[in-house]
């Protein structure tokens, strides 16, 4: 357990999170992932948590397993391609990180989503959220159009509205 961890999460406050997205940028965000799902078959989720609190910050739950949890929680694993995407920012440590289900993981590798995660990294540091968040999405439809292009049967098995904790 890192002290100055627990304190960055403890001290994070609802009206940081809320600054960083307040609602045009979540707006823009759910438009941009209805936008995607029309150019292919995956699904994608994206997921702010402002901080961990309680048992898993003491434990010391990292960002990546937070990502997975919240994918099975949120069932993007459950869509019929296995082509859903999980785009997480964990705030408080300024972590992105991206749980993409078997399809398309085994198509595209480990290299690849963090080559990604560091992109949206570099934006968050520069307090570039909004385009952070955005720029990520791009990058993970680009993949998902090159390997699940757009089907006549092609559904929204997901809902594309940000989820923020």
């Amino acid at each position: 357990m890192s002290v100055p961890r627990v304190f960055r999460h403890l001290l994070l406050t609802r009206w940081q999170l809320e600054r960083a997205f307040p609602r045009a940028a979540l707006l823009a965000i759910e438009q941009e992932i209805e936008a995607s799902e029309a150019t292919h078959a995956g699904q994608i989720r994206f997921v702010v948590e402002g901080a961990l609190d309680g048992a898993p910050l003491f434990r010391g739950q990292t960002a990546r397993e937070r990502a997975i949890e919240l994918f099975s929680l949120l069932r993007v694993w459950d869509t019929e391609h296995n082509c859903g995407v999980l785009i997480y920012l964990l705030l408080a440590d300024r972590d992105v990180e991206i749980v993409a289900d078997r399809g398309i993981h085994a198509k595209l590798g480990t290299a690849e989503w963090e080559r990604i995660c560091r992109q949206m990294e570099v934006a968050f540091r520069q307090a570039d959220y909004a385009g952070g968040a955005l720029g990520g999405i791009r990058a993970v439809t680009r993949h998902l159009v090159d390997q699940f292009p757009a089907s006549g049967s092609s559904r929204n098995e997901l809902p594309n509205l940000a989820v923020v904790l």
